[in-house]
């Protein structure tokens, strides 16, 4: 007996100094403590009704009816959030569109009472288990869903069974494009959805307030466009398959000029007035005249391939198309003004046989003999000037003994050949520039 109270007094002894070594806690630390177990147990509990919600929601769920089926239709409010537009492609006639496209609808087979719980926000894994709108975009040639990291995708269930839904795609759409006044156009890109096999007495879709929201345009890839806006429309479209409720969306876009004035407009119009040059070169220097005027057609026609290359293959001229075809005309021009300018010279010089003789006879013999050179130069200038003075001439350039007979014909207007660079230097500017002035002005203010 001994023995035992020795040795219970012994573990009494090391209890009570244990009990020494331990902390002390006042009130704050106890209440910290315990609000610590009751954050580790709720989580819990709501994980719990959150199980058994679902549970009971999926129990006899069938995804396969839509909701209210054959009672009413089903109304779907639609929303859509614009991350951004392009690039455009004129080429293919379409653009590029990333979005986020959000549906809300009451389906009254998921409501549930709880008083905790008045929203459920799930992921992309309870999105194959409930009844979703079969929603299609008309005029989409191809679209993509964002699935990195995961499925972009958020269902969110209310206690009175209304649904929200939405999904992030990227869309190429497409855009007929009008390019009568390209590169000064503008255009209405629509992004048309609808539902695919439900007619308008089952689904009806309805624009939400608000409905179309854009993010920063800073980071849109409109590289060649300005973007000026946007509107939504609700239509009916008639098929035999019933009548199904459009919604379109139109992004409103302006074509930026800047690259093709770099590209196209700017050296065009260099061209041009680089074959103005030929005009104040000596008409006998045929090979620089030759050689500027085929260099500013071949310039011309390189500057037209290269401006197609930014069009799709279209029947109608454009703006552009109608800009490069009068610089070519003009470029074309300069070079034939040469031709004709050479032509009528030569002719001018070198009278027929039969004047030559009959001049030829009237010189005065006791004269001092001259060479032929001479002789002609001096023939040349004396009958040019004196057909110039009000003699008849049976066409615009000539200098012929026959001409200097009778007076001028009522009417006739006479064109001095040897003055066609000097008529050339006034008339090809001013033209262009007149075209110039009714270009500009038509497309950009008319």
């Amino acid at each position: 007996m001994i023995i035992k109270f020795v040795v219970i007094l012994f573990v009494l002894l090391l209890a009570q100094g244990a009990r020494s070594d331990l902390p002390e806690y006042d009130d704050d630390d106890e209440d910290h403590h315990d609000t610590t177990v009751n954050q580790m147990l709720v989580p819990r509990s709501y994980q719990e009704a959150a199980t058994l919600i679902l549970n009971n929601l999926l129990k006899e769920y069938d995804k396969t009816l839509r909701p209210d089926i054959g009672v009413k239709p089903t109304v779907i409010d639609v929303g859509i959030y614009v991350n951004s537009i392009g690039p455009v492609s004129s080429i293919d006639m379409e653009y590029q569109i990333d979005i986020i496209f959000a549906q809300t609808w009451v389906d009254t087979r998921l409501r549930y009472n709880s008083s905790s719980m008045r929203i459920l926000t799930l992921n992309s894994n309870m999105v194959g288990l409930i009844w979703l709108p079969d929603t299609i975009f008309r005029n989409s040639k191809t679209a993509d869903s964002h699935w990195i990291t995961m499925p972009n995708q958020l269902l969110r269930i209310w206690n009175n069974g209304k649904i929200l839904y939405t999904l992030r795609m990227t869309i190429n759409a497409e855009c007929q494009l009008q390019l009568h006044n390209f590169p000064m156009d503008e255009h209405s890109c629509p992004l048309v959805f609808s539902s695919y096999g439900y007619p308008r007495d089952e689904i009806v879709y309805k624009w939400k307030r608000n409905s179309v929201e854009t993010s920063d345009q800073k980071y849109w890839r409109l590289y060649q466009f300005d973007f000026m806006g946007l509107r939504n429309t609700t239509d009916v479209l008639t098929t035999t398959a019933g009548d199904y409720v459009l919604m379109t969306v139109y992004f409103d876009l302006s074509r930026r000029m800047g690259y093709f004035t770099i590209q196209t407009y700017i050296p065009c119009i260099l061209t041009v007035v680089l074959s103005w040059v030929s005009f104040w070169i000596k008409s006998d220097a045929s090979p620089a005249r030759v050689a500027l005027g085929i260099t500013t057609v071949l310039t011309m026609t390189t500057l037209s391939t290269v401006a197609r290359n930014s069009l799709p293959r279209v029947s109608y001229v454009t703006a552009m198309d109608l800009f490069v075809t009068v610089c070519f005309l003009f470029v074309f021009a300069a070079m034939i003004e040469y031709a004709m300018l050479n032509y009528y010279s030569n002719s001018i010089r070198r009278p027929p046989a039969k004047t030559q003789r009959m001049a030829y006879s009237s010189l005065n013999m006791s004269r001092t003999p001259r060479t032929n050179s001479l002789f002609w130069h001096d023939y040349d200038d004396n009958c040019l000037y004196e057909c110039l003075d009000g003699k008849d001439c049976k066409s615009f350039f000539c200098c012929y003994e026959e001409c200097k007979e009778g007076g001028w014909k009522q009417g006739r207007i006479h064109v001095n050949i040897r003055e066609l660079d000097s008529y050339s230097r006034v008339f090809f500017p001013t033209s262009f520039l007149l075209f110039n002035i009714v270009y500009w002005v038509s497309y950009l203010y008319l």
